[in-house]
């Protein structure tokens, strides 16, 4: 895998220079089976040094592979490689990032991506899911958008929020069919905590940090701190179009913009996109956006072209 100097596209005209894992904000879709074995060959294509850490991988006897600079490794250099190998467990929601000035390389240059650990023994509720989605939460100070080594310290301005690299309504609706059981997989990959709401139905709060809860808790929203993941699961059982949004309400504006930032539509398939005044209703639908179309066809490493940037040389 290549990290590479890739701008990408938050929302609109607003544009950042990222340090992108494949080239991609996020980066590709590890999905594997508990117990397997890795080894991700990585090669620094830009003119900084990172690293990967495998956040949440237990690391049994493979420490050198857990990716902190003058801890258990030295950084990639511009032009090194580095390859990683250790074994998939627990299992769980999980997700990669940099661990080099973690301030600015995660938080405002995208090098992140989700890990999912298929568990040997899922739980009866996660058996019962038909639909599953992956959502990862970020923060971005437009200031240092075209500055890449900068940014990131305390007392920035955060004023661009995403979902997968986008800002409504560059996002992606969620589409559902009636009595779907639906998995959403929050991963806090910024800097701010973010309280996701849905509207219409009630979720039941079943994973943190990839461990099932003994007894999951039923809500309408639930807080996402930078590092967490929550798994809730819910059953589509009201047909309609809802919005799921930050309930944090700054993280919904796109620079001095409303009705932007981090938010997303519940969209039954039942349900005509006809009205005129829908924010969604002439724009072209790209699948995968939540990663859902790879989750379904099993273990495996996915890109995806929805969330490539434009090489930057």
């Amino acid at each position: 895998m290549n990290i590479e100097d890739t701008r990408i596209t938050l929302v609109e005209k607003q544009q950042y220079h990222t340090f992108a894992y494949g080239g991609q904000v996020p980066g590709p879709l590890f999905y594997v089976d508990e117990g397997d074995e890795l080894t991700v060959n990585v090669n620094n294509m830009t003119a900084l040094p990172h690293t990967i850490h495998w956040h949440g991988m237990l690391q049994r006897g493979t420490w050198r592979n857990d990716g902190v600079p003058g801890v258990t490794q030295t950084a990639i250099e511009p032009g090194d490689s580095f390859t990683y190998k250790f074994t998939a467990e627990p299992s769980g929601t999980f997700w990669y990032h940099c661990h080099v000035n973690v301030n600015e390389h995660v938080t405002l240059r995208g090098m992140f991506g989700p890990f999912i650990v298929r568990p040997k023994k899922p739980t009866a509720l996660e058996k019962s899911v038909t639909k599953d989605f992956i959502l990862m939460l970020s923060d971005w100070e437009s200031e240092y958008a075209e500055k890449p080594g900068f940014g990131g310290v305390p007392g920035g301005v955060y004023n661009y929020f995403t979902i997968n690299g986008k800002s409504y309504p560059e996002t992606q609706p969620l589409r559902v069919n009636k009595g779907d059981v639906v998995r959403l997989r929050f991963i806090g990959a910024g800097d701010l905590v973010h309280s996701i709401h849905l509207h219409g139905h009630v979720m039941k709060i079943a994973f943190k940090d990839g461990f099932p809860l003994a007894n999951p808790i039923s809500g309408d929203t639930v807080s996402i701190s930078p590092g967490e993941r929550y798994d809730v699961i819910f059953t589509a059982d009201n047909p309609g179009r809802w919005m799921i949004h930050d309930h944090v309400d700054t993280h919904t504006m796109n620079g001095n913009r409303p009705m932007g930032g981090i938010m997303s539509v519940l969209e039954y398939n039942e349900i005509k996109n006809n009205d005129t005044w829908y924010d969604w209703k002439d724009r072209k639908f790209q699948p995968d956006f939540y990663y859902e179309e790879s989750l379904k066809k099993g273990p495996g490493i996915y890109t995806n072209e929805v969330f490539k940037g434009q090489a930057i040389q």
